[in-house]
């Protein structure tokens, strides 16, 4: 009986799911346009099967048979995915706004909708306000310039963290940790001007735990995404484990929230922090409300946490591997740090614009392991043409920058570490105009934090390279590093980095 009855739910599903491709071909015909090519796909999991461990190398592969824009099915999920910087800048160009919508996933789906986020509310008045919020108020270059120090005592707490690791042995430590640490503690301090994780702040860490179980289940591949009759079954518990915690950490945000409003906001400080912001913010009442409601507030704010962090620590990570993996260019840039800055004094923010090898450091790191491979999932709002295709209503739109960075029609020498490409005159930047080299995306949803994050990646980078030497540990060659990609939100790697810091004497350490 078991066995009819499994065999029945997959004749359901099945079913469903052809149903649901027969009304996108029928949409299609009504449009008369056809969809982007695309590989063949399988009953009910469509092309599912043909992801891989890495999905965004595997679409790579795939768009070079089919073409820089092509249809996949994941389950009854059309996707359309992009693949070349022509065809990212015909969508950036031409079809923004239509394609502005976001594609929303079940572990994304929170009991009381998308109120209050950035990153999951489709595109609307009200979305508009959020992002005007964060381009007027949070990244603003006044309140940037102004909270220097904040990311300055950050930095430097993370420095002494690691001298104090390097004390203890000499087998290495695990450096994405300390970056992931920082961050997190960064991005307290601008909102709540709080170290989370000082040893007395027990909040902070139970905050802390509850943000890192999130972006771990959200990280998931979920079956429920593909095939829409498994939904409410949840069956790998995904969406249930993510609320939880995300609904713990509220919990414990709002406690912060509650005090700073019984203590008065934003009133005697110099300087406010996001949390002052978010509290004394008033609207017109009209193109949104006016004031925020404490669940927006905590949307906001826990959004910073899980879209910061992770971000943050993987592209240091993925900089420190491919500088310890080129050992030549990691002594050019420390090389560089140390004759501008001297050895008796820390690296501020002001030293970044003379750093221009650092610069072209963090630029090509984010070209060959942008943090987001896909960005996040753009949705087609309504049915628009692409050069002669259609891309019908409701499907998912990926962008693979990881492939456009590796495109060997736009780049020489595509895979190679080389941030020499960037020193040259009239080179491209991240600020989402050249379309060859868009980690943090283009358009209306391009990341608004990232004027913060050119500002902090160099900095904590340079910190690292200026006040230590770093060696490889067990005697391990720099041609023996596991260079391999992780699964997950972010692009991490599938090996943490394990390296030995060597506090800087006056004398310059190189792996050779």
């Amino acid at each position: 009986m078991m066995e009819m009855g499994v065999v029945g739910l997959v004749l359901v599903m099945g079913i469903l799911v052809w149903i649901r491709r027969r009304m996108v071909m029928e949409h299609r015909k009504g449009d008369g346009g056809e969809l982007p090519p695309g590989p063949r796909c399988w009953p009910v999991v469509g092309n599912i099967f043909q992801l891989g461990w890495s999905p965004h190398e595997s679409f790579a592969k795939l768009a070079r048979k089919h073409g820089p824009i092509m249809t996949l099915w994941l389950g009854s999920m059309c996707t359309v995915v992009i693949s070349s910087s022509e065809v990212a800048r015909q969508m950036f160009k031409n079809n923004d706004v239509v394609l502005a919508g976001r594609k929303i996933y079940e572990a994304m789906k929170g009991e009381h909708g998308t109120e209050g986020s950035l990153i999951t509310s489709q595109y609307s008045t009200h979305w508009r306000m959020l992002r005007r919020l964060c381009t007027t108020e949070f990244f603003v270059t006044s309140r940037l310039d102004a909270m220097q120090s904040v990311r300055a005592k950050c930095i430097q707490r993370m420095i002494h963290l690691i001298e104090d690791a390097s004390e203890s042995g000499s087998c290495g430590v695990d450096v994405g940790r300390f970056f992931f640490l920082m961050a997190f503690n960064l991005i307290g301090n601008l909102i709540f001007s709080k170290d989370l994780l000082d040893p007395e702040m027990e909040r902070g860490a139970r905050f802390y735990y509850h943000a890192i179980k999130v972006m771990e289940y959200a990280g998931k591949p979920n079956v429920a995404d593909f095939l829409p009759i498994l939904k409410w079954l949840d069956p790998q518990g995904i969406r249930r484990n993510t609320q939880f915690h995300v609904n713990q950490a509220f919990e414990i945000a709002g406690c912060f929230i509650k005090e700073r409003m019984e203590n008065g906001f934003g009133e005697s400080k110099e300087t406010k922090d996001f949390l002052d912001v978010l509290l004394g913010f008033r609207g017109d009442g009209v193109s949104g409300p006016y004031t925020f409601s404490s669940r927006t507030i905590n949307v906001v704010v826990f959004e910073m946490f899980t879209a910061g962090t992770d971000t943050t620590t993987s592209t240091i990570e993925w900089a420190m591997a491919e500088l310890l993996h080129n050992p030549r260019t990691l002594k050019k840039v420390q090389m560089e740090l140390r004759s501008k800055i001297g050895p008796d004094r820390n690296m501020e923010e002001k030293d970044i614009e003379n750093l221009p090898y650092l610069k072209a450091v963090i630029k090509e790191t984010l070209r060959l392991h942008p943090p987001l491979p896909f960005l996040v999932p753009h949705m087609a709002m309504d049915s628009c043409k692409m050069f002669r295709y259609t891309i019908p209503k409701e499907s998912q739109v990926l962008v693979n920058v990881w492939a456009i960075g590796r495109d060997s029609k736009v780049w020489d020498a595509p895979l190679l570490f080389w941030p020499e490409r960037f020193l040259e005159p009239n080179t491209v930047d991240y600020k989402g105009h050249h379309f060859e080299f868009i980690p943090f995306g283009s358009g209306r949803r391009m990341c608004p934090a990232m004027p913060l994050a050119s500002r902090v990646l160099p900095l904590v980078l340079g910190s690292l390279l200026h006040a230590f030497d770093w060696v490889l540990p067990d005697g391990l060659k720099p041609e023996h590093m596991d260079m391999t990609e992780g699964m997950g939100i972010t692009l991490r790697k599938a090996v943490p980095l394990k390296a030995i810091p060597v506090p800087y004497r006056g004398t310059l350490v190189v792996n050779e």
